[in-house]
């Protein structure tokens, strides 16, 4: 029953996300909806996994609903490769270095201040 309770929750992630992208969308071409969700859920991921998780008890399958269902249909590592190649086949090199930094450096980091504040919720 779980797996459909996983499908029911990346069905919303993955509705949030194309929202964002419909919301977010502009003439710009850096694709900055993706960048944004993607650093939202690192920061996300890490809060709940280190954060809420520890003060508010679930069971481990519904951890996984939440985490892999919603936080993984709502982060897209895909888009930023196929983005990352646009970028690049648009002659936007220097864009798409940046992108790839920005992405990487910048989920770490959200990933660090979501497992920060968790850590402080958890304390509570």
């Amino acid at each position: 029953m779980h797996y459909i309770y996983i499908g029911l929750a990346g069905a919303f992630g993955a509705m949030l996300r194309y929202s964002a992208g419909i919301l977010f969308m502009t003439d710009h071409v850096f694709p900055y909806a993706t960048l944004l969700v993607n650093l939202l859920g690192s920061f996300l991921l890490a809060w709940l996994t280190y954060g809420l998780f520890k003060k508010v008890r679930l069971e481990e399958k519904m951890k996984m609903v939440i985490t892999t269902g919603f936080v993984g249909s709502f982060t897209t590592f895909s888009a930023v490769s196929v983005e990352t190649v646009e970028l690049f086949q648009n002659q936007s090199v220097l864009l798409g270095c940046v992108y790839i930094f920005v992405s990487l450096i910048g989920g770490l980091g959200m990933s660090e201040i979501g497992f920060r504040v968790g850590k402080g919720v958890s304390k509570k």
